[in-house]
């Protein structure tokens, strides 16, 4: 995995949960804030995880304090829950901007929530936050189905399909 196989998943990751975001703003609150029985409740609590998560790992590569209040049980709305998305994507635009070949192989120190520490490279840190959040959107696309709306298609292949190539940029 290169630097630019990096931002290239991590813009793939943007433009899925962007998809995601849109799909879920014409929803009725209370079908967004629904409690369906999932991992993370519903769509929201599910959404939510997911912006939690990629604010925890980013924080992590930076050297900072984990999110204060975990799971994103803070963000009571999906407007919240945008705008601590489009920070910390914005954020992680910058550290993706500046990183190196080099910076990939280093390793450092995770302590989960769990317990325990472990020790990871960037690139295996990388490889798991663009995981985690698609099978989360997975989670998304089977809640979406519970509650009767049709959930946006976010595989990579149609990420490569929508972008523009050099050619026609």
């Amino acid at each position: 995995m290169t630097v630019a196989e990096v931002r290239e998943l991590f813009a793939y990751n943007a433009w899925a949960n962007r998809l995601f975001f849109a799909a879920l703003e014409p929803l009725p609150v209370e079908v967004y804030v629904r409690d369906l029985k999932s991992s993370h409740g519903g769509l929201h609590g599910t959404l939510c995880h997911i912006v939690w998560a990629e604010q925890l790992w980013l924080n992590r590569w930076l050297g900072k304090p984990n999110p204060a209040v975990p799971q994103g049980r803070d963000l009571a709305t999906l407007a919240a829950a945008r705008t601590r998305w489009e920070a910390i994507e914005a954020e992680r635009a910058t550290f993706l901007a500046g990183l190196t070949e080099r910076r990939l192989d280093e390793a450092v120190a995770v302590k989960p929530s769990t317990g325990g520490e472990y020790r990871h490279t960037f690139r295996e840190m990388f490889r798991h936050a663009i995981d985690h959040s698609s099978s989360h959107r997975g989670q998304l696309v089977t809640l979406l189905r519970q509650v009767g709306v049709s959930p946006p298609g976010t595989g990579l292949i149609l990420f490569y399909r929508e972008r523009p190539t050099p050619a026609t940029a």
